[in-house]
């Protein structure tokens, strides 16, 4: 080799070193690296291929509240946490921390919150996440998946809900289900630890019914239902999520969810710290990657999400800071189920986004009739605080989060096809399992959101990516069944 030669060698080494070196220093701020060294992760347990498992419960009731703790099972919040040493499960969550309710004391806790059911679960979700986070050389520290689950009843004769982040008076009203006093009631919640089983499969369950009158162990009857169920083969795969919901006549209006929520900070929907799986918040530059079997439906009125992105700002562009009357939260959920159609069309206008934006970043207005891709979008509706709307639109329900919210709900359509999304309806359905990967931030980065004229663009940080369904107000009783698995949120 001539002296010029190993000299240009020399030079090539130490280029690859110093790049090294600079990906290895950018994947410990931005998320865990992968293998291909091109890409990190968001989350804490790419592809849920971690043995030791971190996974939590939340449930909600019609505002992203508590209001009244279930009897005899403690505020709605728990977790099934454990680290594998020598072929055994070392679970770090106890069931007593996990029966804590209101009126019990833990470690770190506000005594000012004791005695309050909302607060109270927000501290015990922190002192839960306490007890699960991992903490690691190369990336942030992460809690858990969390599996939320809420009821969509309310009843507007108790002021447990707000009106765009607005206390108000109790109201009369049928627009929601109800059916009395004590509809909005948390349901009971039924543990079974993570096990490791003779054949080396690892499984663990959370379930439980809204009928607190009903013993579900001798029987469902007609009873509200809800599961997960996670298995995985000790040393091999990646964990399996199995997720069933039934809803009825009394409970009509159900979401269940798997949940990548923010590891520190508001999560999509919530207005206090959270914790969670994402320990890098992603915004343009991220795909997810999920893979999805979906065995029943629940319905026509399953508004079954493929995935659902959450996020929140002001309407002047500025960071959401907890002040539920000024703070928005923005959602985009790509629904799949074929049952559900497009209530977006040009005669009714008020249901789209005042435009579309292609791929190659042209705008469509949706009075251009020729050009708009209406089959493209279920539903939009503007927050209720906005205050320089463009006619006709449709306003946000003010009621079922904490603050106000904007909503963007999608179909599968062509139009999405550049981002990996599904292109027609029945892709990804019943009888079409899939494993999807999904250009999320740059979707998101172009869909419409209100904000208000001559405002800086706000910051796009999407703080929850989940998937499930919101069986929405059904007369009929109504069961869902689907398995995930390969959850990741891909840095690129």
């Amino acid at each position: 080799m001539g002296k010029a030669m190993e000299k240009k060698m020399i030079l090539h080494v130490m280029f690859l070193l110093v790049n090294l070196l600079f990906c290895g220093v950018n994947g410990s701020k931005t998320g865990r690296k992968l293998e291909s060294g091109k890409e990190s992760s968001a989350v804490g347990d790419p592809g849920m291929k971690r043995d030791g498992l971190r996974v939590a419960f939340e449930a909600w009731n019609f505002c992203n509240e508590v209001g009244y703790e279930a009897p005899g099972m403690g505020s709605p919040r728990a977790a099934d946490c454990f680290d594998v040493k020598n072929s055994s499960l070392i679970h770090r969550v106890s069931e007593s921390d996990n029966r804590l309710g209101i009126g019990k004391r833990f470690k770190g806790i506000n005594p000012d919150v004791v005695n309050r059911p909302d607060l109270y679960a927000v501290e015990k979700e922190l002192y839960l996440g306490s007890l699960c986070e991992v903490s690691e050389e190369k990336s942030e520290p992460w809690q858990f998946w969390m599996i939320m689950l809420k009821n969509g009843n309310f009843d507007t004769k108790t002021s447990l809900c707000p009106e765009n982040g607005k206390i108000i008076p109790p109201f009369i009203t049928d627009r929601f289900p109800c059916f009395g006093e004590g509809c909005m009631n948390q349901p009971t919640l039924n543990h079974q630890p993570t096990e490791l089983l003779p054949s080396g499969l690892m499984r663990g369950s959370f379930n439980g019914t809204y009928d607190l009158d009903i013993d579900i162990s001798k029987g469902l009857g007609n009873a509200s239902f809800y599961e997960v169920v996670w298995e995985k083969k000790l040393g091999s795969g990646n964990w399996v999520f199995k997720h069933k919901l039934r809803t009825t006549p009394k409970y009509p209006w159900l979401m269940l969810y798997l949940r990548a929520d923010a590891t520190k900070g508001f999560s999509g929907g919530y207005h206090y710290e959270t914790r969670g799986m994402l320990n890098t918040l992603p915004e343009t530059d991220f795909k997810v990657r999920i893979s999805l079997d979906v065995i029943k439906g629940g319905g026509p009125k399953s508004q079954f999400y493929l995935i659902d992105i959450g996020s929140c700002w002001k309407n002047n562009g500025k960071p959401c800071d907890g002040d539920v009357e000024t703070d928005v939260t923005r959602y985009s959920e790509m629904i799949i189920n074929p049952h559900v159609t497009a209530w977006c069309s040009p005669k009714d206008l008020h249901n789209c986004p005042p435009y579309h934006i292609t791929p190659d970043n042209r705008k469509i207005h949706r009075n251009d009739t020729k050009n708009f891709p209406y089959g493209a979008y279920h539903y939009y509706c503007v927050p209720g605080i906005a205050q320089h709307l463009e006619e006709p639109y449709s306003l946000c329900d003010p009621y079922s989060n904490p603050q106000p919210q904007e909503l963007v709900q999608l179909l599968p359509h062509p139009i999405w096809g550049e981002y990996g999304y599904p292109t027609k309806p029945g892709e990804g359905w019943i009888g079409d399992p899939r494993t999807w990967t999904l250009d999320t931030g740059a979707l998101a980065s172009r869909l419409y959101f209100y904000q208000d004229p001559g405002t800086p663009p706000a910051k796009r940080i999407w703080a929850s990516i989940d998937m499930g369904t919101e069986i929405f107000v059904s007369d009929q009783y109504e069961e869902a069944e689907w398995i995930l698995s390969d959850f990741d949120v891909i840095l690129t």
